[in-house]
């Protein structure tokens, strides 16, 4: 009967600790079902002078020239309902709102991005290395991956405002644009 009693705490003790990581997960997935094939995260066959017609040229810059936007000047810093992060030229889904902080850096900053949806490299740019991402979609320049963030991860990816659009929860995501 100890035994019984035992292992009955020992799985409900089990239980209880999952659940909040099953909670997150699930309310994480609930703002936009995004489920994308792997042929969709195939990069473009584009070059970054044809999106130049879809895109405002501040925003082209930052996409393809690798720019960065003014600290604070994004609208997308403060921007905290719920919804979906996508990149402003391809529409990929790279963030979702459930993993969005106030980093206090002046750009909008997530903990994780959308598993698979960003490529990285190394930028020494600025001499020091940084790790540089990049939607691994279309190429287009996103921002840099630091390792001061918050819990779960540790990471702060530091995103330009201008290479995103913000998608509220309620409103459908659009088709990938290419």
């Amino acid at each position: 009967m100890k035994r019984r009693v035992f292992l009955g705490g020992a799985v409900a003790l089990a239980a209880l600790s999952a659940s909040p990581l099953i909670l997150a997960e699930s309310r994480r997935m609930a703002h936009h079902s995004v489920s994308i094939g792997t042929s969709d995260l195939e990069r473009l066959d584009k070059p970054p002078a044809a999106w130049k017609d879809v895109l405002e040229q501040d925003a082209w810059e930052i996409l393809f020239r690798e720019k960065t936007e003014r600290p604070f000047s994004s609208p997308l810093d403060d921007e905290y309902r719920d919804g979906t992060y996508i990149c402003a030229a391809c529409f990929l889904p790279l963030f979702s709102s459930e993993t969005k902080f106030d980093s206090r850096t002046g750009w909008p900053s997530f903990y994780e991005p959308f598993d698979g949806h960003v490529d990285t490299k190394l930028d020494l740019k600025l001499i020091w290395p940084r790790t540089e991402y990049h939607c691994r979609r279309c190429g287009g320049h996103q921002g840099h991956v630091f390792n001061d963030g918050p819990e779960p991860t540790g990471q702060r990816w530091c995103n330009n405002g201008l290479a995103l659009q913000f998608v509220p929860a309620a409103e459908p995501l659009p088709a990938l644009r290419g």
